[in-house]
């Protein structure tokens, strides 16, 4: 780690799945009353969150959501259909509960945290957001640095606290989701940089932005590459040039829970670019992470390919806000059911595959 990062958890190792745990899902799913194999990824999450939670019965029914949100400096360049002004009522609105993540946690019985980590206008009235106070937004990073390291040790530091929190309330898996106008512009950039691609690979209409609108966004990030991949020392370095607050906090986030063995379900494209950097800050992250949903965002695909994930469903969604992941929740859930509750053939005394090819 870079001496500027001065957060001693990063340097923490990686929970170690029990393979024990996983071995005997794996026998269990191989007794289960169906042909071996038919349930197909279903049985993958099931194997998987066992040797994640050390537990033959692996369950995700305790879940907790936090929404990270914050405003981007480079949005002044006009990378959004939307006014910035948007972030700081789409807080609002999750305080008075009207988002499509409050749907959908409440569906799921799921907690839920709405963190503004730096917006431009303020929203200290309001009594059901934790405030940070990181700054008005990110820097322009088309000029300067997005953040400063302080700001980024305490982006980060806000995802580790998330993470230790759900864990202390027995919460089962974190899923985490963002608001922030212009950080489709931010996200699309990091990965540029971390995987040495161009921006037209990687940039899509965000908020909803027309041709002319993404190849102005594609500009300001080509200016903004031009700038800062030179000085680049290191994934941090990346994270803390050119992205943001809600950004650095979903990477802490999804680090802290690869160390702690904490199941993480990512969300969509800006979800999954934080958890690329988390991977290249820490590698070995990717393999304990589930990916729920293929985006509508370009891009999107070629991040999920980078990290060799596997996403759950593809509906075509561009909102964020933790909602894709929150949709694809029921099917962990159902896994986890399923591996628990259906009979095995010598319970149910049936029949099963005869093994040998003579008549």
């Amino acid at each position: 780690m870079t001496e500027k990062i001065t957060l001693s958890w990063l340097n923490e190792p990686l929970a170690i799945p029990n393979l024990e745990m996983s071995r005997l899902a794996q026998t269990r799913q191989a007794q289960l009353t169906k042909p071996p194999g038919s349930l197909g990824q279903l049985e993958e999450i099931a194997i998987k969150l066992a040797a994640l939670q050390n537990t033959s019965q692996p369950c995700v029914e305790q879940v907790h959501i936090a929404i990270f949100a914050g405003d981007h400096g480079v949005a002044m360049e006009g990378v959004s259909a939307f006014p910035q002004s948007v972030t700081s009522e789409m807080i609002r609105n999750f305080a008075r509960g009207g988002g499509a993540i409050n749907v959908l946690a409440r569906a799921l019985g799921a907690s839920l945290e709405i963190i503004n980590l730096g917006t431009v206008h303020d929203t200290q009235s309001l009594t059901d957001v934790q405030h940070y106070h990181l700054g008005p937004g990110t820097a322009n990073f088309t000029h300067i640095p997005a953040m400063t390291w302080d700001q980024l040790n305490r982006a980060l530091n806000v995802g580790f606290e998330v993470i230790e929190r759900a864990q202390q309330n027995n919460k089962q898996l974190f899923i985490g989701g963002e608001m922030g106008i212009g950080n489709t512009t931010s996200a699309s950039a990091l990965a540029c940089v971390l995987l040495n691609e161009r921006p037209a690979l990687l940039t899509g209409s965000g908020t909803g932005l027309d041709s002319d609108g993404i190849a102005r966004k594609i500009n300001v990030i080509s200016e903004a590459l031009s700038l800062h991949s030179p000085l680049v020392d290191s994934p941090l370095d990346a994270l803390r040039r050119i992205g943001g607050f809600e950004i650095a906090a979903l990477t802490g986030a999804y680090i802290r829970g690869a160390q702690s063995g904490f199941p993480i379900l990512i969300d969509g494209f800006i979800s999954t670019v934080a958890a690329l950097t988390a991977e290249h800050i820490f590698p070995g992250c990717k393999n304990r992470f589930f990916y729920s949903h293929q985006s509508a965002e370009s891009g999107h695909a070629r991040i999920l390919n980078a990290l060799d994930a596997k996403p759950l469903i593809a509906l075509n969604m561009r909102l964020g806000e933790g909602s894709g992941a929150a949709i694809a929740c029921n099917l962990l859930n159902m896994a986890c059911k399923l591996h628990n509750e259906m009979a095995t053939f010598s319970e149910a005394q049936v029949s099963q595959k005869n093994l040998s090819s003579k008549p």
